[in-house]
């Protein structure tokens, strides 16, 4: 189940995230994108990307949990939170409100940070929260959170080097969106570039 379970969230980031999220880069968004899908057949409900240009809340997860109380009486539990990049001290606890119990990531802090210029989280945390290298509770009464990349390393599937190929090709392509965005960024309004 595992392996199917990761194929399907990796699909998703090629196939439907990573192509909203390179629209949304293109009109001076920030690259952070989520969705949610189904814990029983994984299919995909809501998307999410970055909306900061229209207002600086407006992060990934944030558009995500808008999208998914649109549809009306689902219940979070039911559903898998999936985030392209380790949650903010906002999105953290807008997932919490939300009732998710979980979510999962694929790029940490500290790839935010050195591999896509973007050092807020990081920042927000030890400023304004005193956590130093993002060390809030990933497992607490409210969630569970998981490593995209490090639940992969753990699963002992002979197909794993498919699924690690793919984790090489969302990387690749988040590079590409990431540079698009820092050569504009200037251009664009939001208060935290």
């Amino acid at each position: 189940m595992d392996f199917k379970k990761y194929n399907k969230i990796l699909d998703i980031f090629l196939n439907d995230l990573i192509p909203e999220t390179k629209i949304s880069v293109s009109k001076g968004n920030k690259i952070f994108g989520a969705f949610v899908l189904n814990k029983i057949d994984l299919s995909l409900v809501v998307t999410g990307v970055n909306n900061e240009i229209e207002n600086p809340i407006y992060h990934g997860e944030i558009s995500t949990i808008i999208n998914f109380f649109k549809l009306r009486n689902l219940n979070p539990k039911d559903y898998l939170f999936i985030s392209s990049h380790e949650p903010c001290s906002l999105c953290l606890s807008a997932i919490t409100w939300s009732g998710f119990d979980n979510f999962y990531y694929l790029f940490h802090y500290e790839e935010t940070e050195s591999n896509f210029n973007i050092p807020y989280d990081l920042k927000i945390l030890k400023e304004v929260f005193k956590i130093d290298k993002g060390a809030y509770s990933k497992n607490n009464t409210f969630w569970q959170s998981y490593s995209i990349i490090e639940e992969i390393k753990k699963l002992q599937n002979a197909e794993n080097d498919k699924l690690l190929a793919k984790i090489k090709e969302i990387n690749k392509l988040y590079e590409d969106i990431s540079n698009n965005y820092q050569s504009a960024k200037n251009s664009n309004h939001i208060p935290l570039k």
